[in-house]
């Protein structure tokens, strides 16, 4: 009997040294909420909606998708953020994540204490563009045009404070350069203002846009990203035109709150990662303009980590503060 019940304290000391309890030794055990802060069919809806079903079959539960939209992202991941850390409640967000610490007063979070890193899943460019027959036919037209008549051109984006936006605004400080920007509700209503001519210059994620690409009605002079879409191989980054360290991407990641076990992360991080680099999710992660990334606890912390003072800086110099 002594045996029995030193074998026992044994194998549950191992079990807890590893992360592993009673509580979550069968995890998961009930249906997952994965969290969206914002409305349906943004970067963060549309990753999560790819990915749903294949990890349900994964983890043998329903992953539950949840949009908590409100406050540019802050309501959603601020609900998370003070949910219980047992792995049953997760975040799927975008860059807000590591830029509204820094564009609001008070975001009431802190992405690297409140948190508990997953996956970097993937990462989608902002593209330059202006509709075709609007005069300018490149980035360095732009250019000259911005430099020549300083108060001449303006860019529509999809809000205060979104990629899209302090990824031009970082850009201008790059070039040197005035272009006054135009905020829009959201990436449709930026993509129409230049289609209509009311804007210029657009500066707009890739999502949605490339029907309008395709068919010609807009003309993109450069990319964003860490590197050219698949989907726009012949259009070059900014980085390739002369412009390095203006790399700006809409990255999407998946987190747990701060305390989660760490067994749990990284089941967790094991398969959205298996799912994200599978032929079917690829391909349709790259048809919406994804780069995936598939990048465990460790990526997505360096990422948190070098993008908040980058965009804390960026804020700062384009003076861009949200109440």
């Amino acid at each position: 009997m002594k045996k029995i019940i030193y074998y026992s304290t044994v194998l549950l000391y191992g079990l807890t040294f590893l992360g592993i309890n009673g509580a979550n030794a069968a995890y998961p055990e009930k249906p997952i909420s994965l969290v969206s802060p914002f409305q349906p069919g943004g970067a963060s809806d549309v990753l999560a909606r790819v990915i749903v079903r294949p990890l349900s079959d994964a983890l043998g539960q329903t992953v539950i998708i949840e949009n908590k939209p409100g406050a540019g992202g802050n309501i959603g991941i601020n609900y998370v953020a003070r949910a219980k850390p047992d792995g049953y409640t997760l975040l799927i967000t975008t860059s807000v994540l590591v830029i509204n610490p820094s564009l609001y007063k008070n975001a009431g979070f802190d992405p690297m204490k409140d948190f508990s890193p997953i996956s970097d899943c993937g990462a989608s460019p902002n593209i330059i563009l202006t509709k075709a027959g609007s005069g300018i036919n490149s980035l360095s037209e732009m250019i000259m045009i911005a430099k020549n008549q300083p108060d001449v051109l303006n860019y529509a984006h999809a809000g205060v404070g979104v990629s899209p936006h302090l990824g031009m605004e970082l850009f201008k400080s790059r070039a040197k350069i005035n272009i006054t920007p135009i905020p829009y509700p959201g990436g449709g209503p930026a993509i129409q203002a230049v289609l209509g001519g009311s804007t210029q210059i657009g500066s707009i994620n890739i999502l949605g846009l490339m029907p309008h690409i395709k068919s010609g009605a807009l003309i993109p002079f450069a990319q964003t990203g860490h590197e050219r879409a698949s989907e726009l191989p012949t259009v070059p980054t900014l980085t390739e035109l002369g412009y390095p360290n203006t790399e700006a991407e809409t990255f999407v990641a998946i987190l747990a709150p701060a305390g989660t076990p760490p067994a749990i992360v990284e089941k967790l991080s094991k398969e959205i990662n298996i799912i994200l680099q599978t032929t079917d999710v690829s391909e349709r992660l790259k048809k919406f303009g994804f780069r995936v990334v598939a990048g465990g606890p460790e990526v997505l912390r360096s990422r948190i980590q070098r993008e908040v003072p980058m965009w804390k800086e960026i804020i700062e110099k384009a003076k861009v503060v949200v109440d």
